[in-house]
């Protein structure tokens, strides 16, 4: 099983990404939180013990992947805590291809790749 905590559901990925996330079995998404840009490393603490829960409880139930992409002072704290736990995670990578929009805007389109597992 996946689970993708991400800001990206996974009925919004590209074809090319839910093709290659196929191979993990089934997925499901936990919304990524939303992190005020001032909380403190306690809050960050704690936010990532609550997820961590939350990920154990469907790993009682089967084998899992996490697919953690998101902001990266909580990623690193969740992802240390599975990692220490034995728990596979992964990260997306894509190609950025930008345009000039003109006047000073740019439109910027991400292609998926392929999956990154974390490693310590």
């Amino acid at each position: 099983m996946l689970i993708n905590l991400s800001n990206h559901p996974f009925p919004l990925w590209s074809k090319e990404q839910k093709s290659s996330a196929s191979h993990y079995g089934d997925i499901i998404d936990i919304p990524f939180p939303l992190i005020d840009a001032g909380s403190d490393e306690v809050y960050i603490s704690q936010l990532a013990d609550e997820y961590e829960s939350k990920i154990l409880a469907q790993a009682e139930q089967r084998d899992i992947t996490v697919h953690l992409m998101g902001e990266q002072t909580f990623c690193y704290a969740l992802l240390s805590r599975l990692l220490n736990r034995g728990i596979r995670c992964i990260a997306s990578t894509t190609e950025r291809i930008c345009k000039d929009l003109g006047e000073g805007h740019k439109g910027t389109i991400f292609q998926f790749k392929r999956f990154r597992e974390y490693k310590f």
